[in-house]
This record gives structure tokens, sequence and C-alpha cells, in this order.
């Protein structure tokens, strides 16, 4: 769906072009439009224009219904939707222009100058009717990122020129030269033989240019898009990148993750202003014992040919992504205990794959997953006399990180794999928590000192952490539960995070806010909501009962229908209720989390609210037809599913609560901005925001779908509710091809979730929605419901050198 224009957020001069730049790059201008008054110096221009008046689409994809206004999207299109699809790819006509340009050099720190055709910029401006919007700089910035990769690539050699960095030729392979990718996932290698054997392993061989090694890593590097990065560039575009909109998230580099343009990278190297220092490889020895703990842990050479540890620059870069993105959502690791070269490998590797997803450096995420995967498998499998009560905790975290890649990934083997060690993984938390408890006795009443604190708490929040993932696999896929919640009766809840990252050198000092940490278990919170009685905890504690009462929910929803008595959902609604409430208590943390959110608080909270949105839903609505579509990851049987499930969706008095909940989702993106929350939530926000949001999106269409076409008329209530609705998308609904707001609702947050895809499952439901719509309007052959437009593509399929991040 195009994007919302930010024409009136941009000062004039942006709008405006100064004469001298239209005397150097267009001298005259006789071609003028036959609509407006605009004047171009060439004729292709002018019709590129014009289109902008008659709304034509001449440039027409053979591979799917897409239509565009230029060639050169039809081009971007290709490349990076049909990419992995196969058939043969559209190449350029050449230049059509006549003789060659001289190109504009950016000056700055690169030693290669990159290119700006001089051209490109009027066209540009055509194609924007003098306006520049998000879309177009969105277009411009990706062009420059591919020149600059390029330039860079050009001047870069590979990093582990020595042969001794490398692994042994004799080491296995687990993926094939020529790697294929399913539909919906995020340049996933296949999964089959990931955790064989090393004799089925060693008949696989890998190539180097095909599996993404990590030899020329640092030519993907790019510094922050600001304005004094591009010093040399023309007056329209630098006034451009100055207008618009800003956020508190700068481009994540190895250097500064969230620093503030103005902020001098240098200055704070590695401090995230979340109170905590982001852990970093400090030099090229760290990285030699990085790698040398990596050798080492890999006794029986079960990882892949050509697997090479990242430079200095790219670990420091997914660390930095990891910490700063990843991590405030589910914080269990301890940055200020985690150092790369002490860590356990197979924990360090699982960590910088997520954060090479966040780096939109696919290839290599994948490679460090398997990697990860590998050792962890190794470890388990040669251990003599396995206990899970001997488990080390880093096993659990590097698992946890491993099925949470392999669950979003948006392939169905990544998603089975993980199921198949899901009671492996509790079982462990389980053996873990009665040597926690049993350590905790052992104390007599003593107050732990702050390292036996530390080592106390980082396990219950590993066991919290995983708790919530098994949630949202319930929560996506109808799978069940694999922890109850009596397995964490008298365990403490996570303290707050101020606590959890305090910097205090004095033990005393230290012992005095521990004592002032208020102290809460499991058990009692969760029997005071249900008799209505508010506590004080903290963030992640408000995340991890807002699970447990999900959970409650599902198994009073997948009870039999004799014993879903009316007590236990008036005391579940109470629950919610009172969770609600207990919100304005929640412990305050003292450190600012910059992600670019609308909520104040801490991320935890943010995610908390689309748990507790969905969870009210399920209490009317039971959509496990579509859930249990989900698992196998085909977006025509998951929309089918959903579209299916219209006579689950009731017209009563408890549904208008709902549907409050589900306009209370869907208005935060609207209100700032669909494009730019598509474009920022990715990285910003939780994973957890596109899963429970799945089922309200498709309980609102669905709901606006009976009201538009029910014979039974619409009480006042529920017109209030639908021209509530109808409100927010009072600009998209004055097009003449919408006919249906159900249909503009599930259309819109499918293009929301294929707009940028660092998790692949976000993919899967934009296409399903994309589906539904279709369906909600009779299948019409409406070329805005195609799941590409005209404007850029941003998501990312393997390594996209086009990528704008």
């Amino acid at each position: 769906m195009p994007g919302p224009s930010v024409a009136a957020a941009l000062p004039s001069s942006a709008a405006s072009t100064p004469a001298s730049r239209k005397t150097s790059l267009a001298p005259e201008r006789k071609y003028k439009c036959q609509f407006c008054n605009r004047a171009f110096s060439r004729s292709e221009h002018r019709s590129r224009h014009e289109r902008s008046h008659t709304k034509e689409r001449p440039f027409k994809c053979m591979k799917c219904r897409s239509t565009f206004v230029r060639r050169d999207l039809l081009l971007r299109h290709d490349r990076t939707v049909h990419a992995k699809d196969g058939g043969v790819p559209l190449h350029s006509d050449g230049k059509r222009r006549g003789g060659p340009k001289t190109p504009r050099a950016v000056s700055g720190s690169s030693k290669s100058s990159i290119a700006i055709d001089a051209a490109a910029l009027e066209q540009l401006e055509a194609s924007s009717d003098g306006i520049f919007d998000v879309e177009t700089a969105a277009m411009l910035v990706a062009d420059l990122h591919h020149k600059a990769t390029a330039a860079a690539r050009a001047n870069s050699g590979h990093y582990d020129g020595d042969a001794s960095m490398s692994f042994s030729q004799n080491s296995s392979a687990i993926m094939e030269p020529s790697v294929t990718y399913p539909n919906g996932a995020i340049g996933l290698p296949q999964w089959d033989g990931f955790m064989s054997q090393s004799e089925d392993v060693k008949a696989h061989s890998i190539s180097s240019s095909a599996s993404g090694t990590f030899e020329a890593q640092g030519a993907n590097q790019l510094p922050p898009i600001s304005a004094h990065n591009f010093n040399g560039l023309a007056p329209a575009l630098q006034s451009m990148i100055n207008s618009l909109p800003t956020s508190t998230v700068g481009t994540p580099t190895p250097q500064s993750p969230y620093l503030p343009h103005h902020a001098p990278a240098q200055a704070e190297a590695s401090q995230s202003p979340a109170g905590f220092k982001i852990p970093q490889v400090n030099n090229d020895e760290d990285r030699i014992i990085v790698l040398d703990n990596i050798r080492g842990s890999d006794n029986l050479h079960s990882i892949p040919e050509g697997f090479q540890v990242p430079n200095q620059q790219c670990l420091n870069r997914y660390l930095s992504t990891y910490f700063s993105m990843f991590h405030h959502h589910l914080p269990f690791l301890h940055p200020a205990s985690f150092e790369p070269t002490q860590v356990a490998p197979p924990l360090l590797l699982a960590v910088l794959s997520i954060g090479a997803l966040y780096a939109f450096d696919q290839e290599q995420a994948y490679m460090l997953h398997i990697g990860s995967k590998v050792m962890v498998n190794q470890f388990l499998q040669n251990k003599e006399n396995f206990s899970s009560r001997k488990c080390p905790l880093w096993t659990m975290q590097s698992s946890l990180l491993n099925m949470i890649f392999a669950s979003w990934s948006g392939d169905p083997k990544g998603l089975e794999w993980a199921c198949s060690i899901k009671s492996l993984l509790a079982n462990m938390v389980s053996g873990n928590r009665y040597e926690l408890k049993l350590r905790q006795e052992g104390r007599e009443g003593r107050s732990p000192t702050r390292a036996e604190w530390v080592e106390d708490e980082g396990c219950r929040r590993t066991y919290y952490a995983v708790y919530i993932f098994f949630g949202l696999l319930t929560l996506t896929f109808n799978h069940t539960p694999a922890i109850s919640f009596n397995e964490f009766e008298d365990l403490q809840l996570p303290s707050t995070e101020s606590m959890w990252n305090l910097k205090v050198g004095n033990e005393g000092v230290w012992q005095d806010h521990l004592k002032a940490t208020p102290s809460v278990t499991f058990m009692d919170a969760h029997d005071n909501l249900f008799q209505g009685e508010t506590l004080i905890y903290s963030a992640f504690a408000t995340r991890v009962m807002i699970n447990a009462l999900f959970l409650e929910v599902w198994y009073h929803k997948r009870s039999p229908e004799a014993l879903q008595d009316v007590v236990t959902e008036y005391k579940l609604r109470l629950a919610l209720e009172t969770w609600e409430k207990s919100l304005v208590l929640c412990e305050p943390e003292v450190v600012t989390v910059p992600l670019s959110m609308p909520h104040k608080g801490h991320p935890l909270i943010f995610n908390a609210k689309a748990m507790f949105r969905n969870a009210r839903a399920r209490l009317e609505v039971d959509l496990k037809t579509v859930q249990e579509a989900l698992r196998y990851h085909d977006s025509y049987e998951v929309a089918a599913a959903m579209s299916n499930a219209r006579d689950r969706v009731k017209r009563s008095t408890e549904m208008i609560k709902v549907i409050q909940e589900c306009y209370d989702c869907i208005e935060t993106a609207v209100s700032q901005g669909v494009r730019w929350v598509a474009r920022t939530s990715p990285t910003n926000w939780s994973i957890e925001h596109p899963l429970c949001g799945l089922d309200l999106m498709i309980i609102l269409s669905l709901w606006l779908y009976r009201l538009e076409h029910d014979e039974e008329a619409a009480t006042d209530e529920e017109m209030v509710m639908y021209n509530k609705v109808r409100q927010l998308f009072q600009k998209d609904l004055d097009r003449p091809y919408i006919e249906q707001l159900s249909s503009v609702v599930a259309r819109l947050w499918g293009s929301m979730l294929n707009e940028v895809v660092v998790w692949g499952i976000t993919r899967l439901m934009g296409e399903s929605f994309r589906l539904h719509s279709q369906a909600l309007v009779g299948y019409q052959d409406d070329i805005a419901a195609s799941s590409s437009v005209s404007t850029p593509s941003m998501t990312s399929q393997g390594a996209d050198e086009e990528s704008v991040y």
C-alpha cells in the first residue's frame, strides 16, 4: 500500500530546488508537463512525472501481478522479491542515455569515491512530483548503500588471509554448495541434516562463495546515515536527508549502536544508554582467543568447512545489535559479566547469530547459528552420565537462543527442530532449578554475596525466558506448553533491570540495594492476581505474569466444554484486570532503553501489553485452526484458515470490548505512520508484537466483514466502533479501489509485516494477510492488493546489498 507522505513535515527547502543546482544538473528544461507547470530536461523524465497524474503503471512483472511506474523499480522488485525463486532474472536495457555521464563524488572517510549519477536526482524529483517522501528517500539511500558496498568491496581483501585462521580441511560441512530458499524464509538454508551425525554430515561439502563465509565482512559495514556523512552530496539530497523524520534509534554500527548523530562515535565506543557497557572484542588478540576457544570446543571437527570467525569489526557490530536491539526484550544474559573471550563458545555464537540477523547479515547469521547448534549438540551427546541437574547454564541459554532463531526463521523445518528439543530444554530447566533450590537452602538464611546473587538471578532469568518463549510457541502454533507454572511455585520473580545492571563497587552498598529490592515469589504473585490484589514487581516480572495468565486462558479454552465453567472465566477476567491495574505500580526503571516505540517505559511492559490484548481476545475467540496452519508455513493454507474462521467471530457486547483491544493494537501503528512503523518496528519492537497481533487483526477484519455483509442491522454500539476504525483509514478509503474496510485492515497489516524482515515468520504472516484481504473482497484482481508496490523493496533475502540498513 502506498505510504503516507511526509511532505508536510519537510521544510520548504527540501521541496524546492536551488537555482544553482538546476543550472548544473539541467541547463535547459524544455519538456513541460501537460497537467502542471513542471519542466524537465529529458522527455522520459516528463513521461515518468506525468504518470503521477494519470496513475499509469506500464511496467508489469511477469512473475507476479505487480505493476510499477518505472522500469528501475521493476528491476529492483525482481532482484529482491524474486531473487530466490529461480528463473531468468531481468536485466537493465543498458544505458539509454546518450553518452557517458560524469559522476559526482561523495566526500567522506571512505578511500573510494561513490558516484551519484546527476540525472538520478532529477529522476527522483520527477517521480516524487518535487516532494521527497520517506519512500523516495529509502530508494535513494538503498542505491547509495549499494554503490558504497561495491566500492568498499573493491578495496578490501579477505580478512583471514592466513590459513591458520580457518578450520582444518578435514572438518565436516553441513550445507550444499547451492542453497535453496523456501518461500517465506529469510534466506534460510534447508534444515535437513543440521543436527545429523558426523558420518552423515561428511557427505556434504560447502562452497565459500555460496555459504556466505566471513572473509569480507568489513565490506558490509557502513557508517550511520546522517548529514555529516554526505558533505559532498547535491544540495537537494542534503536537504532531503536533513529533513527526514528523526528517530531515537540510529543505524546500528560497531562503534555506536544508538548514539545521536551529533555525538562523537569514539566518545562512547561501546556504552549503551541502557545502563550497561556493551560487551566488545577489544583487539585482534581477543579475536584469536575466541577462535581458539571455538576450536577447543569442537573436538569432533563438526563445524562446517569454510566457517570463519568474523573480523573484529563485525564481531563488535553483532554484539552491539544483539545487546541494543534484542537483549532488552528478553534480558536473561548479564552484560557486565559477558566477556567474549571467556564465555562458552556455543553461547557466543548464538548471540552473534541473532546480532547478525538484526544487522541484516542473514548468510552469516545462519553460519553462526549452525556452528552454535553443532557445538551444543556435540557437548550433550558426548557428556558421560548426562544429568539435567549438572548441565551448565550456558547450555540452556545457547539452546534457547538457537530455538528462538529457528522457530521464527520462517522455515517449517526450523520449527520442527525446535519442537524436537523442547522437552530437553524443559528438562534442563527443571534440573537446574532444583540445584538452585539446594544452593539457596545451603546458605541457611545468609544473604547471598554479589557474585552468588548474579549467578542465582541469571538462572532465574533464564528459566523465565524459556517459560516466555514456550508461551509464545503456544500462542503462535497452539503447541502444548512444555513448562507448567507449578514448576516455579517458590521461585523468586526477576529483579528490576536497574538492579540487574547495577554498578556499585562496594559490597556493603550493594547489599543495601539488595535489601531494598522487593522479593516476590511466582506463586504469591499468581495468587494475588486471582484474588484481585495488586503487587509491586519488576518489568520482567510483569512480562512473566502475563505469560502465566495467557497460558491459564489457553488451558481454559482447551478444556472440554463441560469444564469451561463460568466461575473460572470470571476469575480469569479478574486476574487480567488486576494485572492491568498493577502496571502503574510496576517498579520504575531508572535507566532508559533507547528503542523507538510509543511506550515510554521499559520494552518489557510494551511487550506485555501486546500479550495482554491477545489473552483478552482469546477469552472470546479461539482461532485454533489458524495457529495450527501456521505450523506448516503455507500462506495459502493460513489465509484459508483465516477466512474460514468467520463464524467464530460473534457479534455481542463482549465482542465490542475485544474489538477495542484490536483497535488499540492497530491505532498505535496508524497514528505514528504506517510506513514509518513498518520500517522501524522490526528492529525496535519485539517479535512478540506481530505474533500477538495476528489474532487481533484476524478478529478485527472478520468482525468488520460481518458488519458489512450480515443481514442483521448493526447496533448503535457497533456503528460507533465501526466508524471509529473507519476514521483511522479515511485517507485510504478515499481511493477508488478500496471497497471494504475489512479488506483495508487486512491489507495494511500484511503490508506492514512485509516491509522489513528480521524474522522470516513475519513475511509468512504478511503474505497470508494479503491473501486474506483478497478473500474478503472476493479475490478481485486488484493491483493495489499486490504484495509489492512501487516503493523500493526493503525486505532482505540473504545478504541484500540494497538494504537501507
